[in-house]
């Protein structure tokens, strides 16, 4: 029974499969209270998952598609908090980052060259320069300064909020909440994917969080770079007498990190919307990401399965209003999620006691 605990503990995927599980399980306690059928949620959760309506007997592909669609900004955030964490840091500035990035995809979108293809890779590219300057910064007040990264995100949240208003107010067609629509050639949409799933949002940009996944997993575990940043991550004063340049680890982390989440906010800028918003708040991509990166314990593969996770919660929304089930539930079960797994270091601690208690025990005995 020790054993198996200690391997619980010790085991992060298993952690998190069985936080998912009891995030699900209070949620569904929950329903029952406020007098609901738990059973219609798992029926919105299965046909978000699946695209199979229960009560109906058909089949839509579509949902799928949306899951996925709503997916991609969730893993990029995911990733963007995650590689911060590996390196030490907490970025909590992914929501000013994506905002960023969504902002200069908005921009080259409604006043670039409209060219085929070029169009589009201009504005992504744009969001993923912005969205690293955006990190960048923070890296470089931390390294040089010894600012904290989460006091100095959290402000630059703000600044990039209002900074998009105040820009995206002057683009062309300008109300107070949206612009004139994109030119077809700023748009990332796929005509296969919408033909073979009825007319979904789900776009190219799929492929570029294919893409930005794999980089993270090389990056991180296949160069010198990443190793780096791991062990700045592990000790940073072990990691600068081991002669790793410790300043220039944190302020790359957080640039690739910022790149990342500004990637998100211009996949949905470009492939959900035809036209440019002017924010009037957070769309909390960025700050969901922090939940996604625990859940997935910062690894490429868990932030990807806990980024489709949070996908399908969104999804479901719609769907479980339909079966009288509030919507609301799916953000107190990703609270949930989240408070579960920041119990994993008091689950360790107590792992501890225990062990140290029969250490004692048994150097008694002796």
């Amino acid at each position: 029974m020790k054993l198996s605990r200690q391997r619980l503990i010790q085991s992060d995927g298993a952690v998190s499969v069985l936080v998912v599980l009891l995030g699900f399980l209070v949620g569904t306690i929950l329903v029952a209270l406020v007098g609901k059928n738990p059973l219609n949620m798992y029926k919105a959760l299965f046909q978000a998952l699946s695209g199979y309506n229960i009560d109906n007997g058909k089949m839509n592909v579509r949902y799928i598609a949306e899951t996925i669609n709503y997916s991609v900004p969730f893993i990029l955030c995911g990733l963007s908090m995650g590689f911060a964490k590996r390196v030490g840091l907490f970025n909590i500035g992914g929501e000013g980052q994506y905002i960023m990035g969504l902002t200069i995809a908005q921009s080259i979108a409604l006043l670039g060259p409209q060219i085929p293809v070029m169009h589009w890779m201009l504005a992504i590219i744009g969001a993923v320069v912005i969205g690293s300057l955006w990190g960048g910064i923070v890296g470089i007040l931390k390294a040089k300064y010894e600012v904290s990264e989460v006091v100095s995100t959290i402000m630059l949240n703000y600044v990039a909020l209002y900074l998009s208003r105040i820009i995206c107010l002057q683009l062309p067609g300008a109300t107070t909440y949206k612009t004139a629509n994109y030119p077809a050639t700023a748009l990332i949409e796929n005509s296969f994917f919408q033909k073979i799933t009825n007319y979904s949002l789900l776009n190219n940009g799929i492929f570029m969080m294919i893409i930005a996944v794999v980089v993270y997993w090389f990056i991180m575990e296949k160069t010198s770079l990443g190793y780096g940043m791991r062990a700045t991550g592990f000790n940073k004063e072990a990691a600068r007498a081991s002669g790793i340049p410790v300043v220039k680890s944190i302020a790359i982390s957080m640039a690739i990190s910022g790149a990342f989440a500004g990637l998100g906010g211009g996949i949905v800028a470009l492939g959900s919307f035809k036209y440019g918003r002017v924010l009037a708040g957070m769309d909390n991509y960025g700050f969901d990401g922090i939940a996604v990166a625990l859940v997935g314990n910062s690894t490429a593969l868990g932030t990807t399965l806990a980024g489709f996770l949070f996908g399908m919660l969104k999804n479901a929304q719609a769907l479980m209003q339909g079966k009288q089930i509030p919507k609301e539930i799916t953000f107190i079960i990703q609270g949930l999620i989240v408070i579960f797994i920041a119990l994993r270091s008091a689950l360790k601690l107590y792992q501890e006691y225990l062990d140290k208690k029969q250490l004692q025990k048994e150097v008694g005995v002796k």
